[in-house]
């Protein structure tokens, strides 16, 4: 039975774009882009895991809103349970500190992006939710 993962990311937006990364050369799903987020850590909330993947890997700080999304997805050695957070950036420059790169792109530009199949579930989702 594969290992189940629990994954949070952030949906931020800002003047109707919204953050996403690019993962780094060396990581699983090299150069993908994606919301920003990581992995849960045990004994760890869903909203304190984000706050932390998102001050580790960027350097911000954020304010964890509402679940504005959920999707499960298999990939080949391992299950993601998957939700994405709305979240209001407080401060900090963005730095790529571990991530690749960011960009700030609206909902019509996605699909100029390659994202990772579950996180092509949240983003069909997102433009559901912004049409």
């Amino acid at each position: 039975m594969p290992a189940k993962i629990r994954v949070v990311a952030a949906m931020i937006e800002r003047d109707g774009k919204y953050l996403i990364t690019q993962r780094r050369p060396s990581a699983t799903l090299p150069l993908l882009w994606e919301f920003p987020g990581g992995r849960v850590e045990e004994g760890e909330t869903d909203e304190a895991a984000l706050a932390r993947e998102l001050k580790e890997e960027m350097g911000i700080d954020v304010d964890v809103r509402d679940r504005v999304m959920h999707v499960q997805h298999s990939y080949p050695h391992y299950d993601i349970d998957f939700c994405v957070y709305a979240c209001t950036l407080l401060g900090g420059e963005i730095e790529n500190i571990r991530v690749h790169d960011h960009r700030w792109v609206a909902p019509r530009e996605m699909d100029k992006y390659e994202f990772p199949a579950a996180d092509e579930k949240t983003v069909a989702q997102l433009l559901d939710l912004t049409n």
